[in-house]
């Protein structure tokens, strides 16, 4: 599990899971697809690039709780924990996007996107955890490693003065525990770190599905 006293470490949170078979590399060349639209629409807006994205970065823990729950109950089994887990992944994805709605304030066309983003991708995802869950952890893992770069970078933005480092919204300073006068820059950490874990925690999760099949 990722250690939370890294975070301010870039060294230490940026890493790369190397794929180890055909599955493993479809699920990173969807992802660098996917990244080249990010970064096509979005360039160096990290600010709204977090709101459109962190509302997909939601959908994969509910989905999977869900299946995950499913599969429990048909089989008469216990889940041992994984419902849990993957349902407070998705909230804490769910949190990011409230924080950077109030940072970045969206457009009514980036909303349009996120409900077009969401409807598609929900569809998507639910398919391939249904059929393939191996796969579909494998791509949420190197989902959250863009993630972590993407928001390196946008911590550089604000060191760099391009980027406003402005007050913490109250919402994540009361759910990360920050101090009264958090700024941008202390929130972008908490998050970077918070993808980190779930980063680590799909490659576990996808390797001990491997194990087992």
């Amino acid at each position: 599990m990722f250690d939370k006293s890294t975070a301010k470490d870039p060294d230490a949170l940026i890493h790369h899971t190397p794929p180890k078979d055909v599955r493993d590399r479809f699920a990173l060349r969807l992802v660098k697809f996917m990244r080249v639209f990010a970064d096509k629409f979005f360039a160096k807006r990290y600010g709204h690039r977090a709101v459109v994205l962190e509302t997909v970065a939601a959908v994969p823990g509910m989905v999977g709780g869900m299946l995950q729950h499913l599969k429990a109950l048909r089989r008469l089994r216990d889940d041992e924990g994984w419902v849990r887990e993957l349902l407070d992944e998705a909230e804490n994805e769910r949190m990011h996007l409230m924080t950077f709605v109030k940072v970045a304030e969206p457009s009514r066309l980036e909303r349009y996107l996120i409900i077009a983003g969401q409807g598609v991708f929900f569809n998507l995802y639910f398919v391939l955890y249904l059929f393939a869950p191996r796969t579909a952890h494998r791509v949420v893992a190197y989902l959250e490693e863009e993630a972590v770069i993407s928001y390196t970078q946008y911590l550089e933005e604000v060191d760099a003065g391009r980027v406003q480092n402005i007050a913490a919204p109250q919402i994540a300073i009361d759910y990360w525990k920050l101090p009264p006068d958090a700024r941008l820059r202390e929130v972008i950490i908490a998050v970077r770190a918070d993808e980190a874990g779930h980063r680590d925690r799909n490659h576990e999760m996808a390797n001990e599905l491997a194990s087992s099949a």
